[in-house]
């Protein structure tokens, strides 16, 4: 086992602390490397250069972390759910010192911008694992009206280990609303990170490791074929849950199934924005913005990648919004100056520039290329591209069907209400939409009419802790955020009846 060389304290070198994470998985309380040896490059998507070394794990590293998880189950689920409620706020608590290190690092791994999104992101795990660690006295059962004589009740308990398999777009948020309920539950988790951003949540597992029993909360990296499918495979595993794509999540499902195994899946979205004539105009533009998700490079499940606008106001809107992104500043993640960071992988730069050269290409459309490119010189090898507003695309593109994951978003003019909800509801997916209007009939209306698992009016907030989030359709199964999370997804109910006759 290897001893940690990681600071104790917070620290603001980021790079010299993604170095001291290099090559290494967390099991039982202790930085291990893979049992291969192997090791993976991790690189800064704002410079192209390789900032550290992820362990690459395999099947034997899989066995090693779940057997030890399962393990660690036995005694975690004996302490009462509100001592381990107790024990997760003190990691939050613990995080909350740490919350500038740990925004930095995430910056400079996923090239998410500081001020806009790294620093959010990185409150966000104190404040779901605070929410969370309040619930540990809401796992209750009910008492059942069987017969006089008989005492019938049900009690919640934990299901075992879960296998948590988390993406690279907000991995700290994503995987916290993984881990936290599942720890409070009474369960022990197992992580299989993203690839392309497994550091900061190695940082995260460390810190919540020096509060949590050893074992309760191991992380692997790796890539999937050889170690999220052995993961999702292991007979030890008894609840999945899992954030990525569509075909992947395919995948996820059918090994449940084989294994007759609880599991939660959310897998992206192509979420539409209505807005109507009589909107507050200004506060809707700047709503665009956010529901875009531009400040995220568009690599969201809930980006409002279709907006379709009521059509008086449609030339101005599109207009207007145009001219905001194009006040965005493109550049270093770390530079607080920095309004949109980069792409996070090559593969996923050329995906966004397909869709956009086909956008481009499509007869009678429009494409808007917004904000500049940065001029610093060390940034020349950096995953950038400009945010695109593409109008006047037909219904069958691509870009209107399927899920870019990238700063691309296709507007379109409507004059029926009907008629914009059916475009709205013609997609796979069903996972967010947002409606724009002071007429609260319309607005409630749309909320109850639109296919989706989160709607709402007038904002487009991300994802918060305490609404309950996921979606229908393939967007996924199960919701997450919530007390409902914890209790439905990470818990059996077990009935006990007494006969006292």
């Amino acid at each position: 086992m290897l001893k940690t060389l990681t600071p104790q304290e917070p620290t603001l070198d980021e790079k010299t602390l993604a170095r001291a994470l290099s090559g290494v998985h967390l099991i039982g309380g202790e930085f291990v490397p893979a049992t291969s040896g192997g090791t993976f490059a991790v690189v800064n998507p704002a410079t192209g250069i390789e900032i550290a070394r992820a362990a690459e794990g395999d099947a034997s590293d899989v066995d090693v972390a779940v057997r030890d998880a399962n393990r660690a189950q036995k005694e975690w689920a004996k302490l009462s759910s509100r001592k381990r409620g107790q024990m997760v706020s003190q990691c939050a608590a613990l995080i909350r010192t740490h919350v500038e290190e740990i925004a930095r690092l995430i910056a400079l791994e996923t090239g998410k911008a500081l001020r806009t999104e790294s620093r959010v992101e990185a409150n966000s795990v104190a404040d779901i694992l605070e929410f969370f660690g309040g619930l540990g006295s809401e796992i209750k059962g009910e008492s059942v009206p069987f017969a006089p004589n008989v005492l019938s009740v049900t009690v919640r308990e934990p299901l075992g280990v879960v296998g948590a398999i988390i993406p690279w777009n907000v991995p700290l948020l994503l995987m916290t609303l993984k881990i936290a309920p599942a720890l409070v539950a009474g369960n022990t988790v197992v992580v299989k990170s993203a690839e392309e951003a497994p550091l900061t949540v190695l940082r995260i597992c460390e810190l919540i490791n020096r509060v949590l029993p050893p074992g309760c909360f191991n992380i692997l990296s790796g890539f999937g074929p050889e170690c999220g499918a052995p993961l999702v495979e292991h007979p030890l595993v008894r609840k999945l849950t899992f954030t990525g794509s569509v075909p992947v999540g395919r995948i996820v499902a059918k090994a449940a199934a084989e294994k007759l195994i609880p599991v939660t899946l959310e897998l992206g979205g192509k979420s539409p924005m209505i807005v109507f004539a009589d909107c507050d105009f200004d506060k809707t533009v700047a709503g665009a913005l956010t529901s875009m998700r531009f400040t995220r490079q568009g690599q969201s499940c809930t980006a409002a990648s279709r907006i379709y606008v009521e059509r008086p106001i449609y030339d101005r809107f599109v207009a207007a919004m145009a001219d905001k992104v194009d006040a965005m500043v493109m550049g270093d993640p770390l530079d607080e100056a920095t309004d949109i960071g980069t792409i996070i992988s090559d593969d996923q730069m050329a995906r966004v520039k397909g869709f956009i050269a086909e956008g481009l290409a499509t007869a009678g459309a429009t494409g808007r290329a917004c904000s500049a490119m940065p001029s610093d010189p060390a940034l020349a090898a950096g995953k950038f591209i400009q945010p695109h507003i593409f109008t006047n695309l037909p219904p069958e593109s691509r870009l209107v069907t399927e899920e870019i994951f990238g700063p691309v978003t296709c507007i379109f003019p409507f004059d029926s209400a009907d008629a914009v909800l059916a475009a709205a509801n013609d997609s796979e997916y069903g996972l967010a939409a947002s409606v724009w209007t002071n007429n609260l009939k319309i607005g409630l209306e749309f909320a109850h009419r639109l296919e989706a698992g989160l709607v709402q009016i007038n904002q487009n907030l991300v994802v918060q802790a305490n609404l309950s989030y996921g979606g229908v359709k393939s967007s996924g199964l199960g919701k997450e955020a919530s007390l409902e999370s914890m209790l439905e997804h990470f818990t059996h109910k077990k009935t006990i009846m007494m006969n006292y006759a």
